[in-house]
């Protein structure tokens, strides 16, 4: 499977402008039919917490621009919208389309994001999500998500070949960042992608670094502080037979593993 992540500089809380720099690297960028095309957490937004303006519906302006993108370009696509739950606190969430348009998997944020002030504002989510694509199984996490190993550990359990980790993950930080998907790669025999984003918004700054991690922990693709797409292969034979020869996931004490 063919698998991309976009990085950019993300306009704060200007969707038009967003969309617009998200359309432009994707039509700059020669992805093959039946990509895997990840976004940043909240790409249309940056990493605001305010909910009351900028939370839309299900199927509101920002899901209708990523189902259209699917299509243009006959790739599936994924990206973090702030949608609104029935008691007006927000849902930071990952929702991914496929090259028809149609709504795939919708992951909510497990671990909202306390020193921000996120969890005052957003709903956390309650389980993992996962969703399968050509053969490849794929689990959904957001940000914050990846200093808690054990919200990934029941989807590799389930045999998730591709874990996707959007993210507004700053500057500070980025070393963390870094090691932490080659752990979350390493420990649970799986690639994992991690979007990030790049530039500034009112409080803090984005180096980028959106990478592709490998099943040894190995770096296979680096967006470094650019806006880009970075883009590879994954090898599903090699990651079958590396799970076989060495097979770790087998000895995960099924009572360690909430569902």
């Amino acid at each position: 499977m063919h698998v991309a992540g976009l990085q950019f500089d993300i306009a704060w809380e200007n969707p038009p402008e967003n969309f617009r720099r998200v359309e432009q690297l994707v039509s700059q960028t020669s992805l093959p039919p039946g990509t895997l095309l990840a976004l940043p957490e909240l790409f249309a937004l940056g990493f605001t917490m305010d909910v009351a303006h900028h939370a839309e519906p299900v199927g509101g302006p920002t899901e209708q621009f990523l189902a259209g993108l699917a299509s243009r370009f006959q790739l599936y696509v994924i990206g973090g919208v702030l949608t609104q739950a029935q008691d007006g606190r927000g849902l930071n969430q990952a929702v991914a389309f496929s090259p028809s348009g149609t709504e795939l998997a919708r992951y909510t944020k497990m671990q909202p994001f306390s020193l921000a002030g996120e969890s005052a504002v957003n709903h956390p989510g309650a389980a993992p999500v996962r969703f399968e694509i050509q053969g490849t199984r794929i689990a959904l996490h957001i940000c914050y998500d990846l200093r808690f190993p054990e919200i990934f550990r029941p989807s590799a359990r389930a045999g998730t070949d591709l874990f996707v980790v959007i993210a507004n993950w700053p500057n500070a930080r980025l070393h963390h960042w870094v090691r932490l998907l080659q752990a979350r790669a390493i420990e649970n025999q799986a690639y994992v992608l991690g979007i990030n984003r790049r530039g500034l918004d009112p409080k803090l700054p984005y180096s980028g670094r959106s990478l592709l991690v490998d099943p040894h922990g190995e770096l296979i693709a680096d967006a470094q502080d650019r806006d880009c797409i970075v883009q590879h292969t994954l090898d599903l034979v090699g990651l079958k037979s590396y799970r076989t020869g060495f097979p770790v996931l087998n000895d995960i004490r099924p009572d360690w593993i909430r569902a």
